[in-house]
């Protein structure tokens, strides 16, 4: 009986390897199984380790009081604000300096890109320069040179004049700042309506363009929404903003608001070496559209900016959306190199707080955490616009 049973159990066995989806799940369980071993390992490896230190697991010592200060903060902080308030601070630094370069690495790089592809000699030849010398230098020279530019410029007392509304110097850019005043939250209120008009606006137009063949006039529709609502809710709330600007004193500037040295260079270096494989990326999705496409827009009549603008860059942004998502998780990523010259982001905050507290398993699981949140919430939004942009029942 028991060899009866032993047969059965091998051939069901050999059944089981044979078919393909169950081997397949088995061996991917098998797989799960040794990962999850190797992690409680490791858990309890390092547990026992910070045991024999001394050291207590656990994230209460975010509500200490950090004891440190921090020279670039977009919210209240101070010594005694807690390390939990510091993270945030240097988290939205982070998310600052990421912000700003994926804009200009974006402007830079599609220019650059369409420059590539011009007529003019020199243009060409100047662009396909930039790209090649700003991609082969590495990421942390250039940071590093960016800095010392902008600690050779002259000092406070010399300042660069900027016109009338801003100053440079070594210790960075000095900026008019906006005065809020009681019924300013009217004004914000007001240009986020006339953000959201601007979008129904647009959609609108399209919607006409399809049935009748003529679009709105965007060209000032959009302009008077974005200007003309948050200017006449301004006037109608007794012009609650002003605009401080900057002075220069004997030794020193005063008023308006003042972007430090280190987050100059961090965003130079971050939006020129991104913007160059940007570049490269523009360059190769345009010449992925076929010439018969230009052809016929000339054909038709249309200037070479315009067919570019209306024919040519939308076909190219499903070819060029998808790796230009990496490059943009790129940059957020590299940004960490903002140590090298004391920029004060997530990972510059996150060290003195791990020097301080000794915290080292909790600091770099709450990098982790943050950076691996952002990656995807960049890619979420990224994925998002190349569905909107990606060609559906064979129209464009």
């Amino acid at each position: 009986m028991g060899s009866v049973h032993e047969r059965v159990w091998q051939h069901g066995i050999r059944q089981l390897w044979v078919h393909e989806r169950a081997r397949g799940v088995g061996l991917q369980a098998l797989l799960l199984l040794a990962l999850l071993l190797a992690a409680g390992y490791l858990a309890s490896n390092a547990l026992v380790n910070l045991q024999q230190a001394g050291l207590a697991m656990g994230y209460g010592f975010l509500w200490d009081a950090a004891s440190f200060d921090i020279n670039q903060k977009l919210i209240p902080y101070d010594g005694t604000s807690t390390y939990a308030r510091a993270f945030v601070v240097g988290g939205l630094n982070t998310l600052l300096v990421a912000a700003l370069g994926i804009l200009a690495a974006t402007l830079i790089g599609f220019a650059v890109g369409i420059l590539q592809l011009s007529d003019n000699f020199l243009l060409r030849r100047m662009a396909a320069t930039y790209v090649e010398i700003t991609r082969n230098v590495p990421l942390l020279l250039q940071i590093i040179f960016w800095w010392t530019v902008m600690l050779g410029l002259p000092r406070v007392r010399d300042s660069i004049a900027l016109g009338e509304f801003a100053y440079l110097s070594n210790r960075g850019l000095r900026l008019p700042s906006l005065a809020f005043e009681d019924g300013a939250g009217w004004v914000g209120i007001a240009l986020a309506l006339a953000c959201f008009s601007v979008l129904l606006a647009v959609r609108a137009s399209r919607c006409r363009q399809r049935r009748t063949g003529h679009a709105l006039p965007m060209g000032w529709i959009a302009p008077a929404l974005l200007v003309g609502m948050p200017a006449a809710v301004y006037y109608a709330a007794g012009q609650p903003l002003a605009l401080e600007l900057p002075t220069a004193g004997q030794f020193n500037l005063r008023g308006g608001t003042s972007i430090t040295p280190e987050l100059m260079a961090l965003w130079l270096a971050l939006s020129t070496y991104t913007g160059a494989f940007i570049a490269e990326i523009v360059r190769g999705g345009i010449l992925s559209v076929g010439s018969g496409q230009t052809d016929a827009a000339a054909a038709l009549g249309l200037p070479p900016k315009l067919a570019v603008r209306k024919i040519v860059l939308p076909q190219a942004l499903r070819a060029i959306v998808p790796p230009l998502t990496s490059q943009y998780l790129d940059l957020t990523k590299n940004s960490s190199l903002a140590v090298a010259i004391g920029y004060q982001d997530i990972v510059s905050v996150g060290d003195t707080i791990l020097n301080q507290s000794g915290q080292a398993l909790e600091v770099i699981s709450i990098y982790l955490a943050f950076y691996l949140a952002l990656s995807l919430l960049t890619s979420a939004l990224m994925n998002w616009y190349n569905a909107k942009v990606a060609l559906r029942g064979g129209r464009a």
